[in-house]
């Protein structure tokens, strides 16, 4: 066909000349790769933001709820263990799977399909928990929706890191990164305010309405209003000369060095670090209601479910503004990661150690949150690492980091409730998980880098 026949038909204002047409956009291209127009980076950076705060309060609704699931349906320590950690048996398995389908098909088509599954299993769980009189077969049948919950919120994580490896520039990228995963912390904030609310008032069964419904809600809103856009938007031909449509051009089926990457320290520094700080991360979130209740039982629920996470979304934001800012004026990349992960690391370490020693709920409160605070700067360091090394396997490889990250949500968390059970020390879950942030510290201090490794 005509080139400049297919130009008008496609009505299009481009420019025609030597049988090539050029399609004038506004993306921004550097280094051979477009990125997106500022506009485009808000209305994905908020989507991606409401993303991971209702993502979040489906995972985090549970450990809100538990008390008052365990003395319905006569849980102990250990089977209260089971229920908090059996989301990660199931978030293991999809990591690496969703990180290498976002990057062959595109995070964009991974993320809504598996979003409308953990929206729904979230809404249904009250139901599946009154399926059967018997208290262990109930218990089963929850387990394996909290399973399959962990499995579709797997690809979650992956996908939007494999987006933005493609459409954020380097210098920006721990921001971008760190606003996105900041709305973790809104939405555990949602569930442990709004969540609190409703369970005081309404019943446990009401907050996981309330959440399923929210997600439900984004999923409609972010599949319409932004993807669909995006896809509107780079469909048309971006150039003759190669014969073929944006979408219909075959992607490059360049396959991830494995080999190569695993004989790399940087590669397992990067997963023992982020191993050790998902250990303390998943055990303040999952064990944190039930500490100050037990603790502090005259204390609001709204008030320690509330203050850690208020401090923390500030706190994730200001690392990206300060990585950014860092790179941008010549420091390394490795300096910058190397700065962020020592702050997610060691600050937990020093403040969950210093819980033990106080008793009064004002100090208890001020180290939970101090130590959740510090958490937030590991989305600048570790968590974003994954694209200064390998970033055209981003996804892949932050498949495989966050797949060892799940690791400690199953084990630390039912380890912590297995130590609660038998030594009812608080004290001994705080000190063996500050020991192990500390070991993940040195050992990505030493070998961990911000330069492209594959």
């Amino acid at each position: 066909m005509d080139t400049e026949i297919m130009a008008e038909n496609m009505d299009l204002d481009d420019d025609v000349y030597k049988g090539k047409v050029k399609i004038k956009h506004n993306s921004e291209k550097k280094n051979g790769m477009q990125y997106w127009e500022k506009k485009e980076k808000k209305q994905w950076a908020v989507g991606l933001f409401a993303g991971c705060a209702v993502l979040y309060s489906c995972r985090t609704v549970m450990p809100v709820c538990i008390v008052a699931m365990a003395k319905e349906f006569d849980w102990d320590k250990t089977q209260s263990g089971s229920v908090l950690s059996s989301f990660f048996w199931g978030y293991t398995m999809t990591q690496f799977l969703g990180g290498y389908l976002s990057d062959r098909v595109g995070g964009d088509v991974v993320l809504p399909i598996a979003a409308v599954f953990w929206a729904i299993i979230t809404f249904w769980t009250p139901q599946l928990a009154y399926l059967s009189q018997d208290k262990y077969l109930a218990l089963q049948i929850l387990l394996t929706s909290r399973v399959l919950l962990g499995v579709f919120q797997g690809f979650h994580y992956p996908g939007f890191s494999s987006i933005i490896s493609r459409k954020v520039p380097e210098q920006e990228r721990s921001l971008t990164y760190s606003f996105i995963c900041s709305g973790s912390h809104l939405g555990t904030l949602m569930s442990g305010s709004i969540g609190s609310f409703l369970l005081e008032n309404y019943g446990w069964q009401s907050v996981f309405y309330f959440v399923g419904l929210c997600s439900i809600t984004w999923i409609l809103v972010m599949r319409y209003y932004v993807i669909a856009q995006h896809r509107r938007k780079y469909l048309p031909v971006i150039s003759l000369e190669d014969n073929i449509t944006s979408h219909c051009k075959p992607k490059e089926q360049n396959s991830v060095p494995w080999l190569s990457l695993f004989g790399k320290p940087a590669f397992w520094s990067l997963i023992v670090g982020h191993f050790c700080q998902n250990n303390a991360f998943y055990i303040l979130l999952s064990w944190l209601p039930t500490y100050f209740h037990e603790n502090f039982p005259s204390a609001k629920g709204w008030v320690f479910n509330v203050v850690p996470w208020v401090v923390t979304i500030p706190s994730s934001i200001f690392s990206g503004m300060i990585a950014d800012s860092m790179i941008t004026k010549g420091y390394s990349v490795t300096f910058v990661r190397k700065l962020m992960n020592t702050v997610a690391l060691c600050g937990p370490s020093i403040f969950l150690v210093l819980i033990s020693y106080t008793s009064s709920f004002g100090g208890a409160l001020f180290c939970m949150a101090a130590a959740v605070s510090c958490c937030g700067f590991h989305n600048s360091g570790i968590l974003v690492n994954p694209q200064d090394i390998a970033p055209k396997h981003a996804g892949s490889v932050f498949g495989i980091m966050n797949m060892a990250g799940a690791i400690p949500g199953f084990v630390g968390v039912y380890i912590a409730g297995h130590i609660l059970e038998a030594t009812k020390s608080w004290g001994a879950v705080f000190n063996q998980t500050a020991l192990v942030c500390m070991f993940g510290w040195v050992v990505y201090t030493i070998f961990g880098t911000g330069k492209k490794i594959v």
